[in-house]
This record gives C-alpha cells, sequence and structure tokens, in this order.
C-alpha cells in the first residue's frame, strides 16, 4: 500500500519549524493530558481528522479548502486525488490517520513527556505546501496516505514526527554542547555529511527523530527493524546512546533505583542505598502522577512498595511507568504487563 508520498521535505520541516515558534496554542479539545504533579506546560492534545476538519478548515471564496490553525497560520488543503499535485491516485479517496491508532501509538512510548506541549492535528486532506506529515516546536501535522495507511506506517509515522517535538524541546538548535554529544555517540560529527541541509536521511534533527523512535517508540513503531540512515549504526547499538536522550530531560531521568520484578503484573519494589527517605512518585507515559508511596528504612538503605495501583485503587495500565524519589535523586522505569 503506497501513501502520497513518505518522503518527508525538510524544506517544509525548516520552514514550519520558523512559523510554528509563533503558535498560539487554542484551548485543548480532544484527547487532552493534563499532568497533575509535573509543570502544566506538559499536554499533549490530538484532535482527529473529523474535528480537524469541522473546527479548523475553512473555504474561502473560491471554494479553496484552508488548514486554519491557532495563531492564525493557513495551509491550503488538496481535497481530490485527482489534484495534479498528487502523483499517485490510490484508491481515489484520502485515508486520515486513526485517532485511536495515534492514542495508541503515544500511550506505548518508553520516554518521559512530562513537559513536553504538543498540539497534533490529523488532517482530512494534505496540505499542498508539502504532501507529508511534519511537526515543528509543540505541533505535529500528520498527512492522510492514499489508500489506507497501515497500523505499522501510523505508529512509526507519528513517533517519528513525535521525536521532532521532543527534540524542539529538549536539544534546541543553540544547546551546542549537548549537540557535540548527541553527533558524538551518534558518529556524524562530519558538517561537512551531516547538516540541516543534506540530503534527508543525514539531517541530524531527522536521525534524532529516527534515534527516537527506535528507542523510544513501541513495538509497532519499531516493527520495521531499522531506520531511515541505513548507513548508520542503529541507535539500539549504541552505548549510551538512550541514556543520553533521556538525560536530556535532566539528572532526574537518571535510572538509579532497584526494580524488582521488571516487567512485572503486580506489586513492584524500588529499592536504593542511602539514608535518604523521601517518598516515591510514580507517573505514566503523559506525566499524570498515579500514585505516591511512603519510604521504609531496612537495613542496607530505604525500599518502596507499590501495589500497581493508582490512587483511586484501580491497577495501573499496561505500559510503562517512572518512579521518582520526591528529592528528584533517583528515579526508574518499569513495565507493566497486561
Amino acid at each position: 500500500m503506497e501513501p502520497i508520498l513518505r518522503t518527508r521535505h525538510a524544506a517544509r520541516h525548516a520552514a514550519l519549524a520558523g512559523l510554528l515558534a509563533v503558535l498560539i496554542v487554542a484551548p485543548a479539545r480532544a484527547s487532552e493530558v493534563v499532568p497533575s504533579g509535573v509543570p502544566t506546560s506538559s499536554r499533549i492534545v490530538i484532535h482527529d481528522a473529523q474535528e480537524t476538519l469541522r473546527d479548523w478548515c475553512r473555504p474561502d471564496s473560491e471554494g479553496v479548502l484552508w488548514l486554519v490553525l491557532p495563531g492564525g497560520m493557513s495551509f491550503e488543503l488538496i481535497t481530490s486525488t485527482a489534484d495534479p499535485a498528487i502523483s499517485n491516485h490510490g484508491d481515489g479517496s484520502f485515508h486520515a490517520f486513526d485517532g485511536a491508532e495515534v492514542s495508541a501509538a503515544l500511550a506505548a512510548v518508553c520516554y518521559p513527556l512530562d513537559g513536553v506541549a504538543a498540539e497534533i492535528y490529523i488532517l482530512p486532506y494534505p496540505c499542498r505546501a508539502g504532501l507529508t506529515s511534519v511537526a515543528g516546536p509543540g505541533l505535529i501535522l500528520l498527512s492522510p496516505g492514499v489508500y489506507p495507511l497501515p497500523r505499522e506506517q501510523q505508529h512509526a509515522e507519528f513517533i517519528h514526527e513525535l521525536g521532532h517535538v521532543v527534540q524542539y524541546a529538549r536539544l534546541p538548535d543553540h544547546d551546542a554542547t549537548s549537540w557535540s554529544r548527541y553527533r558524538t555517540l551518534r558518529g556524524i560529527t562530519d558538517v561537512s555529511v551531516y547538516w540541516d541541509n543534506a540530503a534527508h536521511a543525514d539531517r541530524p534533527h531527522e536521525i534524532f527523530a529516527e534515534d527516537f523512535r527506535a528507542l523510544f517508540g513501541g513495538p509497532l513503531a519499531q516493527s520495521t527493524g531499522n531506520i531511515e540512515n541505513t548507513s548508520l549504526t542503529p541507535p539500539t547499538q549504541i552505548a549510551g546512546l538512550a541514556d543520553f536522550m533521556l538525560q536530556l530531560s535532566g539528572p532526574a531521568l537518571t535510572v538509579t533505583l532497584g526494580v524488582r520484578p521488571n516487567p512485572a503484573r503486580g506489586p513492584v519494589l524500588f529499592s536504593r542505598k542511602g539514608s535518604a527517605t523521601v517518598a516515591l512518585d510514580l507517573f505514566d507515559l503523559a506525566g499524570r502522577r498515579l500514585a505516591t508511596v511512603a519510604p521504609e528504612a531496612v537495613p542496607d538503605g530505604v525500599r518502596w512498595s507499590w501495589d500497581g495501583r493508582d490512587e483511586s485503587g484501580r491497577r495501573a495500565a499496561p505500559g510503562v511507568v517512572f518512579a521518582r524519589a520526591r528529592d528528584g535523586s533517583a528515579s526508574a522505569r518499569v513495565t507493566l504487563l497486561p
């Protein structure tokens, strides 16, 4: 099944990056996540195709349909596969991303998204300015295909774009020190090869987004088993790369707690050496606090026993849970099984 064009165009990424910096985020609708216990800037909103068409698309006096985003940014939409801009007419219809699949892909991400805000618009039609999905600071536009999009493609493409949002938030271009560390770890220090206007697969932003997908996406997002730039070492084979990307959020994300069992289907025991006794907070992937556990002093340190339930007494949903000591001195990740 072929999509419209699945090769992303970095020129459009660059243009959007400048425009999206002035985006005024509208009141959230649809699948909003407003975390508790983390900065209120943490918000990920998914606008499905029906909502996007109803609330964010406007025809002009000539009948041309425009996507009009908060802050006034607008993009002309192509409403027919017969349009000359569409080289592959597919089955004659546009097929949007499924909001449920986007939500599932987000839920499967194994990366702390607290402090990351994004508005995700699932487009009913592609933008004429560029036919592919794109992302900028705090914004993702998911473009439809001309055939039904396989689940694997929806997950992989969305998590790649989410990787761009994370990069803008956690590894901005002005952070030369962190970029130097990333380039060195990744083996892309040659700026004559790996630079912003290089071949698409050689652009550092694209490499980061693919690393994010391959390291922290769920099973469907990782289903291809490779990354766009096949000449690079797979990110899973680079020692320290995943830890570096996790630590972009700050030292509190360093995994220093003992966890057993992991993965778990029930109660989980966290432990560490030392005498500091502080509460342990548990968060889901969206940054929502699930529970807070009191510490227990033991002869060789401190431990926290969590029964696997949230504050309301319900069993926590399967997926990745982040545990952090209240003083920020230690943290861990545990995977909850169904």
